[in-house]
C-alpha cells in the first residue's frame, strides 16, 4: 500500500498543474481588451516558462467561453497565421541537402512543425490543461463537418494527443460498487452501448461477483475515464444480450465460470475520437482475468452491428422499407432468411475502398485479432437493437494465443477470420436468393 501511494503522489505531482492566480496578476488588465488574435499571439511569443503558463490560461478561458461562430474564428485564426513557413522549411531542407549534419537535421525537423503545436503544448501545461484541450477538440470535431479546412488543426491536436495518451500513460483501474459516486455517475453518462436507467441498473451490473468493469486512466485527467469496458464471467456464450443484462438471475461463483464476455465497450471523451484504447484495453484485461481465474477458456464479445441497418438502406432501399415494419418478434422470424442473406454479404463481402469489414465495431475487433466466432439473430430485442442492427449480435472471440496472426492477415491479406461453424451458417444464407 505504501509503494502504491508513492506511486501515485508521484503522478500527482508531474501532472497536477495548480496555477496560482497570485503569480498572474500582471496578466489582468491586458485580457479586457484584447482580441482573439492578441491572445493566441501572447502565447506563441512568451518567453519565460511563468508568463506562457500565464497566457496560455488566459487564452484557454477566452476559448471556453467563445461562442461557436467565434470559435470558428479562433480556429481559422490558428490555422492560417501558425502554419510551417514553407520559405524557412525550403532553406532547411537545402541546408541539409548540402550538410547533413545534426544541427541542419534538428533545425528542419523544427521547422517542419506548424508553430500552432507548440501553442497547444502551452495550453497543456496549465491546470487541467489536457482534459481543457480534450473538450476544445470535441468542439473542433463539430465545426469540421462544414469547415473541412480545419482538417490540418485537427491534425495537429490528434498528432499530440496520440503522445500525450499513449499506452505508457494510460492506467487501468477496476470500476466496482465501492468506486466514488461522481465517477459511477459518469459510468452511467458515457455507457453507449447498452444504456443505464438507474442506479439500481448500475449495481447490477458492478456489484454482483460474476460482474467486472474496467477503466483506463490518464493521470492528467484522473477523475475522468477515458474508455471503459463490462465484463460478465459466465458458464457459456451468450447469443442474447437478455442473457447478460437480466438483472434477477443466478449468482455465479467465478470459479465455476469459463467464459469472459466483453459486453460494452464505450468511449467517453469524444475529444478523443479517432485514437484507438480499446485494443490495448480489451487486451489487457483478458490477460488480467487469465491470471486471477486459471478457469476462463474463452474471452468472448456479444457485440452490436450498429452499421447493418444504414447499410442495407444504402443497398436495398425496399427491404430496408420491409425491415421498418418489423415490430414483434414474429415480424422478425418471418423475415429471418431474408436478414440472415444481407447479415452473410454485408460480413463476408467487403463494400470499402480498403476491403476492410463494411461494420465498424467488426473493424474494431477483427483489426484487433479477433475472429467472428458466431453470428446471433434476435441477440438484441430492443428498439435501439431492432432501428441499428435488425437485432442482430456477433460475437467475437479472442484468442490470446492467436490474436496477433490474426491481426497481421487482416491487414495485409484483408483475410477475416471466421469460424468454421458461423462461415458454413453465413455462406448458407448467402447462396440463397433474398
Amino acid at each position: 500500500m505504501i509503494k502504491i501511494k508513492f506511486v501515485q503522489e508521484l503522478l500527482n505531482s508531474i501532472f497536477e498543474k495548480p496555477i496560482k492566480s497570485k503569480s498572474f496578476n500582471f496578466f489582468a488588465e491586458k485580457k479586457k481588451s484584447i482580441s482573439t488574435k492578441d491572445f493566441i499571439d501572447n502565447v506563441s511569443s512568451a518567453k519565460g516558462e511563468v508568463s506562457a503558463l500565464g497566457y496560455a490560461e488566459l487564452l484557454m478561458q477566452h476559448c471556453e467561453h467563445l461562442s461557436e461562430n467565434d470559435l470558428l474564428d479562433f480556429f481559422k485564426l490558428i490555422r492560417d497565421n501558425y502554419e510551417i513557413s514553407a520559405k524557412d522549411l525550403s532553406v532547411a531542407i537545402e541546408s541539409y541537402k548540402t550538410e547533413q549534419s545534426s544541427n541542419n537535421l534538428i533545425n528542419l525537423l523544427k521547422l517542419s512543425e506548424p508553430k500552432r503545436r507548440e501553442i497547444f503544448r502551452r495550453c497543456n501545461g496549465i491546470s487541467r490543461g489536457t482534459i481543457r484541450l480534450v473538450n476544445i477538440r470535441k468542439r473542433l470535431l463539430k465545426l469540421l463537418k462544414n469547415n473541412s479546412e480545419l482538417k490540418a488543426v485537427d491534425h495537429d491536436m490528434v498528432y499530440l494527443f496520440k503522445n500525450w495518451f499513449n499506452r505508457g500513460f494510460l492506467i487501468l483501474r477496476p470500476i466496482n460498487w465501492e468506486t466514488p459516486a461522481h465517477i459511477l455517475e459518469k459510468i452511467i453518462a458515457y455507457e453507449a452501448v447498452h444504456q443505464i436507467n438507474s442506479w439500481d441498473e448500475l449495481r447490477a451490473r458492478l456489484a454482483p461477483k460474476d460482474r467486472r468493469c474496467f477503466a483506463f486512466f490518464h493521470p492528467a485527467m484522473q477523475d475522468e475515464p477515458i474508455i471503459f469496458v463490462e465484463v460478465a464471467l459466465m458458464k457459456g456464450i451468450p447469443s442474447k444480450i437478455e442473457d447478460v443484462l437480466r438483472e434477477k438471475r443466478d449468482i455465479l461463483d467465478p470459479e465455476e465460470t469459463s467464459v469472459a464476455v466483453f459486453y460494452s465497450i464505450s468511449n467517453c471523451q469524444k475529444g478523443l475520437a479517432g485514437i484507438s484504447f480499446g485494443n490495448f484495453l480489451i487486451k489487457q484485461v483478458a490477460n488480467d482475468l487469465n491470471l486471477e481465474f486459471k478457469n476462463l477458456k474463452k474471452f468472448i464479445t456479444l457485440s452490436p452491428v450498429p452499421g447493418f441497418r444504414k447499410w442495407i438502406r444504402n443497398k436495398s432501399p425496399k427491404v430496408d422499407i420491409k425491415l421498418e415494419k418489423c415490430v414483434t418478434r414474429e415480424h422478425f422470424l418471418k423475415n429471418h432468411d431474408l436478414i440472415m442473406h444481407h447479415i452473410g454479404n454485408y460480413f463476408m463481402k467487403s463494400d470499402r475502398p480498403d476491403g476492410l469489414p463494411n461494420d465498424p465495431v467488426a473493424r474494431f475487433h477483427l483489426g484487433n485479432g479477433a475472429s467472428l466466432e458466431q453470428v446471433n439473430f434476435l441477440g438484441d430485442s430492443s428498439i435501439n437493437g431492432k432501428v441499428l442492427s435488425a437485432g442482430i449480435m456477433v460475437n467475437y472471440l479472442y484468442d490470446l494465443d492467436k490474436v496477433e496472426k490474426n491481426h497481421e492477415l487482416l491487414v495485409s491479406e484483408k483475410k477475416i477470420n471466421v469460424s468454421k461453424l458461423a462461415k458454413k451458417d453465413l455462406l448458407k444464407y448467402i447462396n440463397n436468393s433474398s
